[in-house]
């Protein structure tokens, strides 16, 4: 089993990085965490969950986050923590993940900037070489944030937005973010039971024919 990586940063979607997490967490791997000082308030905004102004309580709010289950299987670390072990290339990770990631941290690890973990992480895997997701949430995109996005993706990132899909005819909301976290795991290699596209699936009858 491997140990990855998830940093959470002032972009909206933070249900994604909770089912991540969760699903790395069942799977049998362990799991890095750590939240920008954004990232907190977008945190407590959309799931109630208090981390603390610079993430120091995030190691409390673990079960809160992910279930009783699955915290023993995390570790947390506070954004401005340069000395914990995801900041160095000597601590092997199977991957980072950042999720949602936001433009500003983006853009500060597309160009080589790192102001905290998250970032310190992400450029730890790039100049390792191991798998690095980003996964933007963020619309309309301008010019620059392609831009950045271009280059991560020419840097070896793999640029995954959280775009879920409809084909699998979702019912709920954790429909839509399980699909999203399931191609998150496809890239990392991890196995899921999330649903897969089979090309046999027909439509419901009630929808239907178009005219």
């Amino acid at each position: 089993m491997a140990r990855y990586f998830v940093g959470l940063t002032g972009a909206s979607g933070h249900r994604y990085a909770q089912g991540l997490v969760r699903a790395l967490a069942a799977a049998g791997h362990d799991v890095d965490l750590a939240v920008t000082a954004a990232g907190v308030k977008v945190l407590r905004h959309e799931l109630s969950i208090d981390a603390g102004p610079a993430g120091e309580r995030l190691g409390a709010c673990l079960e809160a986050f992910a279930g009783r289950e699955h915290a023993p299987r995390l570790r947390a670390f506070r954004a401005d923590a340069i000395e914990a072990p995801p900041s160095s290339g000597t601590a092997l990770t199977g991957g980072v993940i950042l999720c949602p990631c936001s433009m500003g941290t983006l853009a500060r690890v597309a160009a080589g900037f790192s102001s905290n973990l998250v970032e310190r992480a992400a450029d730890v895997a790039l100049k390792e070489g191991r798998p690095l997701v980003v996964v933007p949430r963020e619309t309309p995109l301008s010019a620059l944030h392609l831009l950045n996005l271009l280059k991560l993706a020419r840097l070896g990132a793999a640029i995954l937005p959280a775009m879920p899909g409809f084909y699998h005819r979702p019912q709920t909301i954790d429909d839509l973010v399980d699909h999203v976290v399931g191609k998150i795991l496809d890239r990392l290699g991890v196995e899921h039971a999330g649903r897969r596209w089979s090309g046999t699936d027909e439509p419901p009858a009630e929808l239907g024919t178009a005219p």
